[in-house]
Formats: structure tokens, sequence, C-alpha cells
């Protein structure tokens, strides 16, 4: 099929702009955090942000590359999200919209993309559906933290790790403040793949009631 005639043009503009748009809330809300010392938050929301622009220029160079830049301008009709900008809710909310984009539209966009003869974009689309899928587990778990105001507490003992100095504490319980360097909790780090990949202690007691 013709790339200019083809719906997967479009669906590669949709992407494009979803991620962009995504990219910039992920950079308001480190922006957000940061100005409330959650130090590791922030870094957090801007690896996911440099993540969401990565697939941007993906779908932007695809674009360029199968028009052979003759596509100047694409008209495209979607709803974007404006979601509210309190911590709170936007890292559950967000979490939401990634494991819409892993599970459902990427996924039927690889799918449109192969019918049309693009392998290579719906190979793309396939790969950047399953690292929306982690950016699904890490902001729930992360929302999940924050909303119930357990970031820093867990039910057995734990490596806190202070992210400027490297001083290390095990306890259930993080330090207010850092004994060594000074800053505050929102410095320490979360060993998120360690953490999402294993049963906490609260988890463990629960199962062992049952």
């Amino acid at each position: 099929m013709n790339f200019n005639e083809s719906t997967t043009k479009t669906n590669l503009a949709r992407s494009f702009s979803a991620e962009c748009q995504a990219g910039a809330r992920y950079q308001f809300m480190s922006k957000e955090a940061l100005s409330s010392d959650q130090k590791f938050l922030s870094d957090t929301m801007k690896t996911l942000a440099k993540n969401e622009m990565a697939h941007a220029k993906l779908f932007y160079d695809y674009i360029i590359e199968k028009s052979n830049g003759s596509v100047k301008n694409i008209a495209i009709e979607a709803g974007y999200p404006f979601e509210a900008p309190e911590l709170q809710t936007s890292l559950l909310e967000e979490a939401q919209i990634e494991l819409s984009e892993a599970n459902n539209i990427y996924p039927t966009f690889a799918k449109i993309a192969k019918d049309e003869g693009f392998l290579d974009i719906a190979k793309s689309f396939e790969m950047v559906a399953k690292v929306e899928s982690t950016h699904n587990k890490i902001l729930e778990y992360l929302g999940n933290l924050y909303t119930s105001k357990q970031m820093y507490k867990r039910n057995c003992q734990t490596e806190w790790k202070c992210s400027n100095c490297g001083f290390v504490e095990i306890a259930k319980e993080s330090y207010k403040t850092c004994p060594l360097c000074k800053l505050p909790q929102g410095y320490v780090i979360i060993d998120l793949e360690h953490e999402m990949s294993n049963c906490d202690c609260t988890q463990k007691k629960e199962s062992s009631k049952r």
C-alpha cells in the first residue's frame, strides 16, 4: 500500500502526538515531585518522559522515511488526556493510560500496519507496547505507595540508600533525613525492579493467614 494513503500514516501521527504529550505530562509531574523534595520520584518521571520522547522520535522518523519527506502536515482527530496535576491522582491515572496503550491502542495499530504491509512499523508498535506495559506497572506501584503514604515504609527489612551520598541503612522505614549528607527522605532510592518482582512482607503475611 502507498504509505501516504495508509491508515498507518495517521496512526503514526496520532502516536507521535500522544507520546509527546505523555513526555510533557511526565516532565510536569517530575517538577511537581521535585518541588516537594521527592527527588527519586522526580528522577523516575524524568526517565519515563525520556522514554516517551524516544518513542515520539521513532514515530516521527517513520513518517519522514516512509513518505520520502513528502508529508508536511497530517490532520488527525483524537482525544488526549488532561489529567489532574496532583501526584496523588495523576500517577494512577497515567498508569491506566499506559495500560490502554499497551493492551489496546498499540496492538491495534500494529495489526493495521501488518495488514497494510508495513511490517517494520508493526514490530515497532509491538515493542513500544511492551515498554508502555512496564510504565503501567511502575506508575501503578508508585501511585499506590504515594497515595497510601507508604513510599518509604515496608513491612520487612529493606535497604534504603541515599542517591546523593550513597549512605545505606537497613530498616522497615527509611530515615527522614540522611544521617550523612542531611538531604531529605525523597532522595532515598527505591529499588523498583526488585520490589515489583518480589512479593513484599505484607503480601506474604496476608497469604499465610488464608
